[in-house]
């Protein structure tokens, strides 16, 4: 299976980037967060649980397709 890559730190904190206890959440799930809202909001509203992970899976998808993109643009 490939690596996942996160992109490191949502918001590095200058002298810390290294202290994986200290930096909180990925880049990767600070996309897919912000996928999952906007996914959420613009869909039909569901109590069933299978549907809602499919929507997070979906999230993490489109995360990787901007971390895929980030990397294309800034190398």
């Amino acid at each position: 299976m490939a690596e996942i890559k996160t992109g490191g730190p949502a918001f590095p904190v200058p002298g810390l980037q290294n202290d994986a206890d200290f930096n909180g959440m990925t880049l990767r799930d600070y996309f897919a967060a912000n996928a999952l809202q906007t996914m959420s909001l613009s869909n039909n509203w569901s109590d069933n649980p299978l549907y809602w992970e499919s929507v997070a899976r979906s999230a993490y998808v489109c995360a990787d397709a901007m971390l895929r993109a980030r990397e294309v643009n800034h190398g």
